[in-house]
């Protein structure tokens, strides 16, 4: 389930793409899928192990062009291990609002992203959020859970404190905003019970199937209560890197470069 629109955001053979905050590796692996040379970042390495091997499952079954890579690197967010301007593109999809100094990161991927590169960034929208947050504590309030709940200006007026230019934006996943004001209603752990669970099967049917009437209906949503905030920003020509917190500090090498 992409939440990035890779018809807004293009990625091809010879980009070189992070995933910051890749957790399963959705959009790392659309990426590959593409050509990229690709480099998911996160701090879980369970949620590595798990992108590594379906990297190895596509390349065997010839889901991705023979000159693509994938690859998983350990490593936080605020404090990347790459060198400066070292990516085409950078992903951080539904990774800061789970960061304290979202700034700094924001900084340390403009950072590693090269003049004219382009960043695609995701976040919970505000409403749908708030609601979440309203309805259960159990929501958020837990180790390594949200800290925040943006507002549209708010996440772009980080972007250009970074130093991007901000670009376009779009809401997504409609259909899953109901499905988690229910799991907050009737409690964020409890699975089993009924309407969660039919409301489930609904949402794995879409994903599978993707059939016209829920695509239809997911559009019609998306501007009104999408779970997902999207925006799009790019580093000027003109930028430099290390303009942010922790300029002039050493290089760190690129990881496997």
């Amino acid at each position: 389930m992409l939440t990035v629109d890779f018809r807004r955001f293009p990625v091809g053979p010879g980009d070189r793409l992070l995933d910051l905050g890749s957790g399963g590796g959705r959009h790392a692996h659309e990426a590959y899928r593409r050509g990229a040379e690709v480099v998911a970042c996160d701090t879980d390495q369970g949620e590595l192990r798990s992108v590594a091997a379906m990297a190895a499952a596509m390349r065997e079954a010839g889901e991705a062009p023979a000159t693509a890579h994938a690859r998983p690197v350990a490593g936080d967010g605020t404090a990347m291990p790459f060198g400066n301007e070292v990516f085409d593109r950078v992903i951080a999809a539904e990774v800061l609002e789970h960061i304290r100094d979202d700034q700094r990161a924001l900084h340390e991927i403009a950072r590693v992203l090269r003049p004219g590169g382009l960043l695609a960034v995701t976040v919970p929208a505000w409403l749908p959020e708030r609601i979440c947050w309203r309805l259960s504590d159990a929501y958020h309030d837990v180790p390594g859970g949200h800290v925040r709940i943006y507002t549209r200006p708010e996440l772009e007026a980080k972007l250009r404190r970074a130093g991007l230019t901000v670009g376009g934006h779009h809401h997504a996943h409609g259909l899953h905003s109901p499905y988690w004001w229910l799991k907050c209603a009737v409690g964020v752990g409890n699975d089993d019970h009924p309407l969660a669970r039919a409301y489930h099967r609904l949402l794995v049917w879409d994903i599978m199937k993707s059939p016209a009437v829920t695509r239809l209906a997911d559009r019609g949503l998306n501007p009104l209560i999408g779970k997902s905030l999207v925006l799009y920003a790019r580093k000027p020509v003109t930028q430099t890197a290390g303009t942010g917190p922790g300029a002039g500090r050493p290089e760190r090498a690129h990881a496997g470069a």
